[in-house]
């Protein structure tokens, strides 16, 4: 297992929790979460096991849930990727099987990755031949990114693996592009090294070990068949998190998730031209039905929760909607005041007039009614 494995769960937690006791002291606990069902204005909907990330199926009925479940660079109990009927309110498996194809991933591929399947992030994409191409990154047993056929069949969707790119440094999201191949975030990879700088990265300032100062730890990289991988020049950032494509393939936006902040980056000039700054630390991105951006996460390490106490804020989250043209945010849920729905919060995707929220950790998803 590659050195650079990226943070758990678990890890995710544990290191929230030095951060606060570096500065202050050992963290009070945090106080119980609400019980499924209703909650305010909140609906909590339980029965998964970490639900880092949420793709829209092409029907618009269901939710593909990304069960982050990562034991040390093995498969957890319950990872791996299942399927949310909002009507019935239930979580099942998705039936998956193996069919190698040469043109979708790396030749390099060591094959079928099975029950292996750690994921982390995904990217839903139409390939130009009408099929839906799952992309998932995958701690489990390899660093890669696997890729999948969606196909729906019987009233319920499925997946066929059909092949992969095994890296050395562990992703944290993907974002698949038009022509096939994808960006990908590395969180972790500049830590405990020191790389050359980047040509044209002003950022780049060596191996750094906190990440929770805001300070560089990764940068985001381009795979494109038959070319391989590639480091785009000037996205090295603190903690580079969540990425997503625009729809013609031109920019993309990713999160720098301990700087709380999302960047706007051009592929064609190879250039960032534009940032925004938010009030917690952006973890996942999604699409809104108007192609505006939804961006949500924790308060912070170093946030206070609650009000006045310092410790960790694992359980106080924000979700904020961007304009991509403007590069400006709007709050459309903020935590504060509320009960503690949900702990650990890494994305939120509409679907209808309802958004979801999952998050790296716990057992459920949250359901709240679409604001803007």
């Amino acid at each position: 297992m590659q050195r650079n494995i990226a943070l758990s769960a678990v890890a995710v937690v544990g290191l929230l929790g030095i951060a606060f006791a570096q500065q202050k002291g050992a963290p009070p606990p945090q106080p119980a979460l609400a019980a499924c069902g209703t909650a305010g204005e909140a609906e909590i909907l339980c029965g998964t096991r970490s639900p880092e990330d949420l793709e829209l199926t092409p029907d618009g009925k269901s939710l593909i849930v990304s069960q982050f479940v990562n034991n040390r660079g093995a498969a957890g109990e319950g990872a791996g990727l299942s399927l949310f009927d909002p009507v019935k309110k239930t979580f099942t498996k998705i039936a998956t099987t193996d069919e190698p194809l040469k043109d979708w991933g790396d030749a390099a591929c060591p094959g079928p990755i099975g029950a292996n399947l750690a994921p982390h992030g995904t990217s839903l994409v139409k390939r130009s031949n009408g099929k839906w191409q799952l992309f998932v990154v995958n701690h489990g047993g390899r660093e890669s990114i696997e890729m999948y056929e969606l196909k729906q069949a019987g009233g319920t969707w499925s997946l066929v693996w059909h092949g992969c790119v095994a890296v050395k440094e562990a992703y944290n999201d993907v974002a698949a592009l038009p022509d096939g191949g994808y960006i990908a975030t590395h969180p972790t990879a500049l830590q405990g090294q020191a790389p050359p700088q980047a040509k044209g990265d002003a950022k780049a300032k060596g191996p750094q070990t906190d990440i929770f100062g805001g300070q560089v730890s990764g940068y985001i990289s381009r795979w494109a068949a038959g070319k391989g991988e590639t480091e785009l020049p000037g996205t090295r950032s603190a903690y580079p998190n969540g990425v997503v494509a625009s729809a013609d393939g031109r920019f993309i936006y990713f999160n720098a998730w301990t700087a709380s902040e999302v960047h706007k980056y051009d592929l064609r000039a190879g250039k960032e031209t534009a940032v925004v700054k938010l009030a917690f630390m952006p973890d996942n991105l999604t699409w809104t039905k108007e192609h505006d951006l939804l961006a949500a996460g924790v308060k912070g390490a170093r946030g206070d929760c609650p009000p006045g106490s310092g410790a960790p804020c694992i359980q106080g989250f924000g979700v904020s909607v961007i304009d991509t043209g403007k590069m400006t945010a709007k709050t459309v849920f903020d935590s504060a005041g509320k009960a503690p729905l949900i702990s650990g919060v890494s994305v939120a995707l509409q679907m209808g007039n309802a958004v979801y929220i999952g998050s790296f950790q716990g057992d459920r998803i949250v359901k709240v009614n679409w604001k803007e």
